[in-house]
């Protein structure tokens, strides 16, 4: 984790559920080095908390615009959000909201 971590809340709509979403979140923040989760909203949306470095959070953002190849999004809203005490270490999938 970065020095100066930041944490953003992403709310993804469109078809982003049953398309392998959450699970491609996960390989994209993996790679990127940002920890946090992503899990299924009851609405349809996938709700993703992004937490690390402000370029590795900002290049998830940006990959979530597009998400894996079955999804289609409709919008990404980005919220700033306190990075939680503790932080997380790693990035998983959160059970549905």
């Amino acid at each position: 984790m970065s020095a100066n971590p930041i944490a953003r809340r992403l709310v993804i709509t469109g078809t982003v559920q049953g398309v392998w979403y959450r699970a491609s979140t996960v390989e994209a923040a993996q790679r990127l080095g940002v920890a946090g989760w992503a899990r299924n909203c009851a609405d349809g949306s996938v709700e993703v908390l992004a937490v690390g470095a402000h370029d590795a959070v900002h290049a998830l953002i940006e990959w979530a615009h597009d998400g894996p190849p079955k999804a289609v999004v409709s919008q990404v809203a980005t919220t700033v959000v306190e990075v939680p005490e503790p932080p997380p270490t790693d990035f998983s999938i959160a059970p549905d909201a």
